[in-house]
């Protein structure tokens, strides 16, 4: 055991070319902060094995330590199913209690029982500046723990609710483990990578605001604190974008199409334009929030996706370029993964419909799925399908992931209004 321990929490570095003052100080910083540090293990009751793990990290004399929502997402749950242990740089383990969840920002607390004052990681009072090295702590793949050299490169671009953009290797099981300054200070929470050493942080800002609200306040159960917080989030979300200006683009020949003008709405756009031999010609807009939050392994919120689809006959009779229009139709589908203890079958209502301009005539489908345990939330889907030519069509689609009801109707609303002929 004492040979497993030891290997467990050696120290491992992936340095930088010619980084040896990097690897002297990563190995002081680790040396420092390693009793503050630990691995979180999801239990399953039944079995007594090993659900899943994580990393944490102690943020207060007390015993309050840090980690990824994900990390513990299954207790949150489930509480019936599997507890929290901790596993410290002594190989000592034990019992942990979650106190609070920020799941948007993928943050939580829980808490080891202590009997005396013990050290713990400083959250810093301001934002590393670019370029800045950082080093980032946890425990990946159940290796031991680990530092890692890496580089602040700012927040993330095009998101809506913030990441930090980090250059290192974040690896499995270094989720919910710290990111620190040369001060030793926690600047951001390891959340994310993307694979060759492009990684993601939440920003320690939001772990301050989480420990403050929790020091304010007694916790309310950890169900409520998720339904209160993704309520606010689609609220924050949908008011800016039904507040931001949508522009008008031309797509194919004579549609017109809207644009959302925010900077996390991203397009694409693809035609057949150069297929000398296509039955039909088509030119597609793609639109995505290209961000979720996660609810659990199968359960994802907090996405949208829009998409607009022109097709023209070119040398085939009505009855043929119907059906094939058709095809397109059925292959709408809902935007985001949820199962069936998560959300309810979708409700559809079916309508053909003219925008208050008058425009376009479509046929159109509203479905709706309300969320079992979050009961004001709903996941929707949108489709209509030009009918007012005779070989030629706009489909235009639409879903989002964890809407209320007035937010649902109001985008719609706008949506129609805004897809018309030239």
């Amino acid at each position: 055991m004492t040979r497993f321990f030891t290997l467990a929490f050696t120290l491992v570095f992936i340095l930088f070319t010619g980084a040896s003052y990097a690897q002297e100080q990563a190995e002081q910083l680790f040396n420092q902060l390693k009793p503050s540090l630990y691995q979180i293990r999801l239990i399953d009751k039944a079995s007594g094995e090993k659900s899943s793990i994580g990393s944490g990290f102690q943020i207060s004399t007390d015993g309050i330590i840090a980690t990824n929502y994900h990390v513990i997402s299954s207790f949150a749950l489930h509480p019936e199913k599997y507890r929290i242990e901790y596993l410290n740089n002594q190989g000592d383990k034990g019992k942990l209690t979650l106190q609070s969840v920020d799941v948007i920002n993928d943050l939580a607390l829980v808490r080891r029982d202590v009997k005396q004052n013990m050290p713990f990681f400083q959250l810093s009072t301001a934002a590393p500046h670019k370029g800045e090295k950082l080093f980032s702590l946890g425990n990946p793949h159940d290796l031991g723990m680990i530092v890692v050299p890496g580089t602040y490169n700012g927040l993330k671009k095009e998101s809506f609710n913030e990441r930090i953009h980090f250059t290192g290797s974040i690896n499995s099981g270094m989720s919910g483990g710290p990111v620190i300054n040369k001060q030793a200070e926690v600047v951001g929470v390891n959340v994310a990578t993307s694979g060759n050493s492009i990684g993601f942080l939440v920003p320690h800002d939001k772990l301050v605001n989480l420990y403050n609200t929790f020091l304010q306040a007694s916790p309310k159960a950890i169900k409520q604190q998720m339904a209160e917080q993704l309520t606010a989030n689609q609220n924050k979300l949908m008011t800016k974008i039904l507040t931001s200006h949508w522009q008008t683009k031309t797509l194919g020949n004579n549609a017109l199409i809207p644009i959302i003008n925010v900077p996390f709405i991203r397009c694409w756009g693809n035609s057949n334009a150069d297929k000398t031999d296509a039955l039909i010609l088509s030119a597609v807009a793609n639109c995505s929030l290209d961000e979720n939050t996660y609810i659990s392994s199968h359960f994802f919120t907090g996405s949208m996706e829009i998409e607009f689809r022109t097709m023209s006959a070119k040398d085939i009779g009505t009855t043929k370029f119907y059906h094939l229009y058709q095809q397109q139709i059925t292959r709408a589908g809902s935007g985001n993964r949820a199962g069936k203890e998560d959300v309810t079958e979708y409700q559809c209502r079916h309508d053909l419909v003219r925008p208050n301009n008058k425009a376009i005539n479509n046929k159109s489908i509203f479905c709706t799925r309300a969320y079992k345990k979050f009961p004001d939330l709903f996941d929707v889907l949108y489709l209509s399908a030009s009918i007012d030519k005779d070989k030629q069509a706009l489909v235009s689609h639409f879903t989002i992931a964890g809407v209320n009801k007035g937010n649902a109707l109001a985008f719609t609303r706008k949506f129609m209004e805004a897809v018309r002929w030239n």
